[in-house]
């Protein structure tokens, strides 16, 4: 696997740790339990795995214009994952980290990469300019 991956910034930051790449696509409002940060969506590979802490890695997302909302409640929480790294554009989800920024909360790094490579246990960092480097 290629060490440096350059991803476009949605939301800067800085953020390191571990990956749980999701290998289905997931809505946060009724994939993700707000108050746990676990994987409620039945059916889903990851279900029962908590997302709080990880380096998300999100190939596909269901849009639902409510998954911002529960997004910004992780981040209140402070059980929000470190960083999100989407496969391809959304709009939505973003704003979760935009609002929580606005508000002064801790926020998370969102870039988005094209068939990002990175598996499950991986360790990976990701800088404000949004280049990935693998650990």
């Amino acid at each position: 696997m290629e060490l440096n991956h350059q991803a476009d910034v949605v939301f800067a930051g800085d953020a390191a740790g571990e990956v749980l790449r999701l290998d289905s696509p997931i809505s946060f409002w009724g994939g993700v339990d707000p108050v746990s940060a676990k994987i409620v969506l039945g059916g889903h590979p990851q279900h029962g795995l908590l997302i709080n802490g990880k380096m998300l890695v999100i190939p596909q997302l269901i849009g639902s214009s409510s998954s911002s909302a529960i997004l910004l409640e992780l981040l209140y929480r402070g059980i929000a994952p470190k960083a999100l790294i989407l496969g391809n554009g959304d709009a939505i989800l973003p704003i979760g980290v935009l609002i929580a920024s606005q508000m002064d909360w801790e926020t998370c790094p969102v870039v988005k990469l094209m068939d990002p490579p990175f598996k499950t246990g991986d360790r990976i960092n990701i800088s404000h300019d949004g280049l990935i480097q693998s650990y």
